[in-house]
């Protein structure tokens, strides 16, 4: 008879979950070349615009682990999320955080909310995302978030490195990095405390790790298909024409 393996202690769960870093996108060549100011202005702009689809998209994630939450305490903590999101009204939060950035990057605000630009690998990677948020359970949903562990050091190296290679975006686009930096680190605490206390047997640890495997997946597969498009010129339907036909959606 097949023995069950015992499950991780707590710390060892803990340490396995941040050795999942290395597979972060802050690693992707993609992230390494704007890192390194070698990206080009269009390069930084199509990651710009195809990174507000992401955005606009983690409050509809968040407001799905909240449907499918039945803790209130959960819920009083998680609600924090969309709101840095969303804001409060007037203020947009993260979102209007983000448009400044496409705007100190030489967008403009029309375009990058019309998402003509966004990438049909981008807009899929996405949409799978949240659309795991609404089917899983919240507390796998929750645990999915697990990537804002590595956040800090991503939004760090942009904060330090882009001044200094790319002069020309405005200062004034750089507030979304900032205002994560403190962000980040209390979602980690949140969410680590929920997957921690939640996924205790062996076969619950090896499911959360697949299911943040799968979000470093999208991430990663985001910056994949900029790459194909913005570095190696072979945007979708390339081959046929060079005119941005793939569909933005349901049919907007």
């Amino acid at each position: 008879m097949t023995q069950t393996p015992e499950a991780l202690t707590t710390e060892q769960f803990k340490q396995v979950i941040i050795d999942k870093g290395q597979y972060y996108h802050i690693y992707h060549p993609f992230h390494v070349m704007m890192y390194e100011g070698k990206a080009t202005q269009q390069q930084i702009q199509a990651w710009v615009a195809n990174r507000y689809y992401y955005q606009i998209n983690i409050p509809l994630k968040d407001a799905a682990i909240m449907a499918n939450c039945p803790d209130q305490r959960v819920r009083q903590e998680w609600i924090q999320r969309m709101i840095d999101q969303d804001g409060e009204y007037p203020d947009g939060g993260g979102r209007e955080a983000w448009l400044r950035l496409a705007e100190a990057v030489g967008l403009s605000r029309e375009q990058v909310i019309s998402e003509e630009l966004v990438l049909p690998g981008v807009r899929f990677a996405v949409d799978a995302y949240v659309n795991f948020a609404r089917r899983a359970s919240w507390r796998e949903a929750a645990s999915s978030s697990l990537t804002e562990l590595f956040a800090p050091k991503i939004h760090q190296s942009r904060l330090e490195s882009w001044p200094q290679h790319y002069p020309w975006i405005d200062d004034k686009g750089y507030e979304y990095f900032r205002s994560r930096l403190s962000q980040a680190r209390r979602d980690v605490e949140h969410g680590l405390t929920i997957t921690l206390d939640s996924f205790t047997t062996h076969e619950q640890q090896e499911r959360m790790l697949e299911i943040l495997q799968f979000k470093l997946d999208i991430l990663w597969s985001i910056l994949d298909a900029l790459t194909l498009a913005y570095v190696h010129n072979e945007a979708p339907y390339h081959s046929v024409t060079s005119k941005r036909v793939w569909h933005k959606g349901l049919f907007k």
